[in-house]
């Protein structure tokens, strides 16, 4: 299998390295975390104005080609500098629907804006008994006439709290688990009987718990076919999940060259520790770790733009998922590790890795979940 990049990938990784190195430093993150957003405006219209919101969606949409291996590559370099602004929320998972459920309408209306940078998505799908199950939906939306009344609760909801519009997974019939009935629909994040509790996960970012309670919004706010939405919501997912791997996998290559930086400046009992051969084990140990990581999230980007069928792309997709997550737990330990108590510390980047990639392991579901899944399929 070829591993290697195009030109124009290569010149799409080199213009987010070029960005991260010179304005995405450590004091920087830590700045724009602390703000009232969470994240930086000017950011995000600058990735507008660099054509990175235009990664996510396909020729046809007006995008740069919907590429999952250009998607890796934006995200390996955005797990590298711990990227807090929300660009999986919005145009992997919120554009991603649209793109897959909506009307010409409704793309020709909501994705151009997303791309110029203009509109902020969050997608509402798990629910606090539904575990990794996107089946799993007892947020209820009743037709009556040209309205439907959505009532519901829904958790960690990525960039919740900054979103414009909400794209809203809920069941119009069937019972708990089914896979039929269930729907999307787009609502104004504003609408009366919409509250949000935003709170900041583990790792910077911003999220929300959003409530919703007799939500009226037209018929027309469905994207797609009446409860026909589980097929592409999942596809979604998948793709998301990729892009979090690669997100990991760029981090944990952070986390290594740090950690052998520091074991070459670190002395104990008058040397540096990176010369004991006990510890040098260790860190060839995690360098083989974000190899097999990165190669297998390779893998199953590939996997996803190819001819491949839906059950191949989702078995390597669970496959890096699996992977990554066993690569997060030893090299994110090891770093900590031999950093000693200082790296742990918010005043060292490794502490705030080692949050990022802990919460990028949770997400889209761990370990257990695509092992089980994996083997399921």
């Amino acid at each position: 299998m070829d591993f290697s990049y195009t030109q124009e990938q290569k010149m799409l990784q080199e213009s987010v390295q070029k960005f991260v190195q010179k304005s995405y430093d450590f004091e920087t993150r830590n700045k724009i975390m602390a703000s009232e957003r969470g994240y930086s405006e000017e950011n995000w219209q600058l990735f507008a104005e660099l054509g990175w919101l235009t990664v996510a969606f396909s020729e046809a949409d007006g995008g740069f080609g919907a590429s999952a291996v250009d998607l890796i590559l934006m995200m390996d370099e955005f797990g590298k500098a711990m990227l807090v602004e929300p660009f999986v929320p919005t145009t992997v998972l919120g554009g991603g629907l649209i793109s897959a459920l909506g009307s010409a309408e409704q793309r020709a209306e909501f994705i151009p804006k997303i791309m110029e940078g203009g509109l902020q998505l969050a997608c509402a799908y798990a629910e606090a008994n539904s575990r990794y199950n996107l089946s799993s939906v007892t947020t209820t939306a009743r037709v009556n006439g040209d309205s439907v009344t959505i009532d519901g609760l829904k958790i960690a909801v990525l960039n919740g709290s900054n979103a414009n519009k909400l794209l809203v997974v809920a069941r119009e019939s069937g019972a708990r688990t089914d896979r039929e009935g269930i729907s999307v629909f787009m609502v104004d994040a504003d609408a009366p009987g919409v509250s949000i509790q935003a709170y900041t996960n583990i790792d910077g970012k911003m999220s929300a718990q959003v409530s919703f309670e007799a939500v009226k919004v037209a018929v027309a706010a469905r994207l797609g076919a009446a409860g026909r939405a589980i097929g592409a919501l999942e596809t979604v997912i998948d793709r998301a999940t990729v892009a979090v791997s690669a997100e990991a996998a760029g981090a944990l290559e952070a986390m290594l060259q740090k950690t052998v930086e520091y074991s070459k400046v670190r002395k104990q009992f008058g040397t540096a520790i990176g010369t004991f051969q006990a510890l040098q084990h260790r860190m060839v140990d995690m360098f083989i770790e974000c190899q097999l990581a990165r190669s297998i999230v390779i893998r199953a980007a590939m996997k996803l733009d190819s001819a491949d069928d839906e059950i191949e792309k989702a078995r390597a997709v669970s496959a890096a998922k699996s992977r990554v997550g066993k690569a997060i737990r030893t090299v994110s330990q090891e770093a900590v590790q031999i950093h000693g108590g200082i790296g742990m510390t918010d005043e060292m980047d490794v502490g705030h890795l080692f949050k990022c990639v802990t919460a990028l392991a949770m997400m889209f579901g761990d370990t257990d979940y695509h092992t089980a899944r994996f083997a399921a399929l």
